[in-house]
């Protein structure tokens, strides 16, 4: 069984996620760092934004940021493990999709391919993963 934060020889995959959390947000994104490094092989981290929400507009603002992760998984693999921690985090998803959260975490960037249009169409997206992509030199194209 190969550990999350080790590659046991297997390509490792090159990822971004967008992290945000608007439910006590200070302490989820602190604590949804530790986990991930302690879990994986988070390279690199982009400055905390705060953010008005989007959508439903009646709770606090977010709190936003991104992380660069280096994973042996693949990306469905991984994408499951990141909704596990959110999970573990306690994420209550409720009817209202757009509504507040411990935490969200999204992959964005795969490989250097940009996965989700919501990177061109929200800055809550967009700046804190274009931070990454200029602070590692790193360039993403759509696919």
């Amino acid at each position: 069984m190969i550990k999350l934060n080790e590659s046991g020889g297997d390509h490792l995959h090159r990822v971004i996620i967008s992290v945000g959390s608007n439910i006590e947000a200070a302490r989820n994104i602190a604590r949804c760092y530790e986990i991930l490094a302690a879990e994986t092989i988070l390279l690199a981290a982009a400055d905390v934004i705060q953010t008005s929400p989007v959508g439903y507009q009646f709770q606090p603002d977010f709190l936003n940021t991104a992380y660069l992760i280096e994973t042996p998984l693949d990306r469905v693999p991984f994408n499951h493990y990141l909704k596990a921690v959110e999970d573990r985090m306690g994420r209550l998803k409720g009817p209202i999709k757009s509504g507040p959260r411990t935490i969200d975490l999204d992959i964005v960037i795969w490989d250097g391919v940009i996965l989700t249009d919501d990177f061109y169409r929200y800055d809550y997206v967009r700046v804190p993963v274009q931070k990454l992509l200029d602070t590692c030199a790193m360039v993403a194209r759509r696919p």
